[in-house]
């Protein structure tokens, strides 16, 4: 599956910028969510390619999301990639465990990011 649409969801504004600045320069088509509630109804309406998703949120946090979206028909072959600062080992297992694909913790390191997407694609 080609990945063109690229979801990110994360409260910070600046890290929504980062990330998306990042994935523009490379071609990709980038929406973005600010909440784990948006981030789900987003996933249903856009059909994004791949969701790269926060844990650490208001309202339903992105381990939450995540399930979700991994258990909803709709969406469950959208593959999601954690990116937080949280970054125990439980946080790690949790998050896949939840159906992330990938666990990166922040801050980004670009060319990691741009692997584990292409990867995937």
């Amino acid at each position: 599956m080609a990945i063109n649409k690229i979801m990110v969801v994360d409260d910070s504004p600046t890290e929504r910028f980062f990330i998306g600045d990042m994935l523009g320069k490379q071609g990709y088509q980038v929406i973005f969510a600010e909440s784990g509630e948006e981030a789900i109804a987003k996933a249903k309406q856009e059909k994004p390619d791949l969701i790269i998703m926060d844990v650490v949120m208001p309202g339903l946090n992105g381990f939450q999301a995540t399930r979700a979206i991994y258990k909803d028909g709709e969406t469950k072959d959208i593959p999601i990639i954690m990116c937080t600062t949280k970054g125990q080992e439980t946080d790690k297992v949790w998050g896949m465990r939840q159906g992330a694909r990938y666990y990166i913790v922040k801050p980004v390191n670009q060319d990691d990011l741009l692997k584990k997407i292409a990867a995937l694609g």
